[in-house]
């Protein structure tokens, strides 16, 4: 290691890169960490916390309407949106500030340039025209939103990335997409008192959660005032003289909107970044193949989070670059886990999941036993709104081990940390039946529902 500039060199200052930069230096090894834009990468700056900002912006309305059936007189609400972007702005400048002193703290190196590898070992800082070499590297460069370059004016729309930073809240908006960044953003629009028409290509949004919570959401959203075109996708875009844009969908549709948002998916950012020359493999779609340990073909070469071919979540990041440390640096290989994960849409009402959803347990599973509870949250009661709350567990027939827990309503990702603790750790149906509720609460339903609501054998609802 001696004959190298670092000990460890990262390409890439969000969450999963600062992690492993600051923990590698705080062990005393020499570190340098490049970014090209801003550090605390895309949950930071463009991401997880701007986007839980404007949530909690979006639900002002309903708390407003809902205090009066608390004996609240609430007086008419104005919103606005440049003061929103400027706090969001202020916030997100004090984090990405943070994310640089820690590492600084711990004894790292940091630069603001984009990073070029030009053989295993040897690093070029293309903002400052200067080559460093390092025994290990690890790249952490994360992904962007895809683009939709087939799509007849395509340069007309937006990406999550741009809609943090209108300079104007749009009157109506269309996005198309039906994954949990599309179904957020549609939520958070039309919370903002936009009006919202979401698009999506599928039979029903949010495709890799359970069918239950992607059905009530989808009503509720409805029920709401937002606007769903399922099996539909746009074909083209077209600016006014006026400015606005038409936008015409699967049906012959046109919808006359201020902006129209994709939220198709996303793609790694692997290009122009000297990987083919080194040789470093990659998936069909562009994401950089890596084995059990983070750990490229190229032996002194890793990659974590968003870049890789794994799960895009900013905790899986963190957890990756936990267990490359360990690996790399502390000579105990850890392999990272990305088994039963608990996660969150913060759509409104809000999922919160961990486990199996009914229709995976039942291909793997011969006997399931699925409890199911639908009621209005207490909180409701008194406000009079007509929603509903769903909390639904999966469970193994032979084992009785909790596979699945599922809840759409308030504070449904709050919940869903909780779960991952019991399910991570394999407990039962009957550890659930032994543990004593919480009253009242939303979540004492997760510890009452005794009798199973139904069976699934052989992929049959009995």
């Amino acid at each position: 290691m001696a004959g190298y500039d670092y000990d460890l060199f990262v390409i890439g200052g969000g969450s999963g890169g600062v992690r492993a930069a600051r923990v590698a230096a705080a062990l005393g090894k020499r570190v340098g960490i490049a970014e090209e834009y801003r550090y605390g990468g895309t949950c930071v700056i463009r991401g997880c916390v701007p986007k839980k900002l404007y949530v909690y912006a979006s639900q002002f309305p309903e708390h407003f309407a809902d205090a009066a059936g608390y004996g609240w007189t609430v007086p008419e609400a104005h919103f606005d949106w440049p003061t929103l972007v400027a706090n969001k702005d202020r916030e997100i400048s004090r984090l990405e500030a943070i994310y640089q002193n820690n590492v600084q703290g711990a004894g790292g190196e940091v630069f603001h340039s984009r990073a070029v590898l030009v053989d295993p070992h040897v690093v070029h800082l293309l903002g400052e025209d200067r080559t460093v070499t390092a025994d290990q590297i690890l790249i952490a460069t994360g992904g962007r939103p895809a683009p939709h370059p087939a799509l007849p004016g395509h340069e007309h729309c937006i990406f999550s990335n741009e809609a943090f930073d209108l300079k104007e809240l749009p009157k109506a908006i269309m996005i198309e997409g039906g994954g949990y960044i599309a179904v957020e953003f549609a939520n958070i629009f039309h919370g903002l008192g936009v009006d919202t028409t979401l698009v999506y290509r599928g039979k029903e949004i949010l495709s890799r959660f359970d069918m239950d919570l992607r059905r009530m959401l989808h009503e509720t959203m409805e029920k709401k005032g937002v606007r769903i075109l399922c099996h539909a996708v746009s074909e083209w875009v077209r600016k006014r003289p006026d400015g606005r844009l038409d936008a015409l969908v699967t049906g012959g549709t046109v919808l006359t909107v201020d902006q129209v948002m994709l939220a198709i998916g996303r793609i790694p950012n692997t290009e122009n970044m000297g990987l083919e020359g080194v040789g470093i493999e990659m998936t069909k779609t562009g994401a950089i193949q890596v084995d059990g340990y983070s750990r490229t073909n190229i032996d002194n070469i890793w990659a974590i989070g968003d870049v890789t071919h794994r799960v895009q979540l900013t905790p899986v990041a963190i957890h990756e670059a936990m267990c490359f440390v360990e690996t790399a640096f502390k000579d105990k290989p850890t392999a990272p886990d990305h088994d039963t994960i608990a996660t969150a849409v913060f759509s409104q009402p809000e999922i919160g999941t961990v486990g199996l959803s009914e229709d995976e347990a039942a291909k793997r599973f011969s006997d399931l036993e699925i409890y199911r509870a639908t009621f209005r949250p207490m909180r409701h009661t008194l406000s009079g709104r007509d929603e509903k709350m769903l909390m639904k567990l999966v469970v193994d027939g032979a084992s009785k081990r909790v596979l699945g827990a599922h809840i759409l309503g308030p504070d449904a990702g709050e919940m869903a940390q909780l779960l991952g603790i019991p399910l991570k750790a394999g407990l039962t149906k009957d550890d659930f039946d032994r543990t004593m509720a919480v009253h009242p609460t939303a979540a004492e339903e997760l510890v009452t529902m005794y009798k199973p609501t139904y069976r699934v054998r052989d992929g049959e609802r009995v």
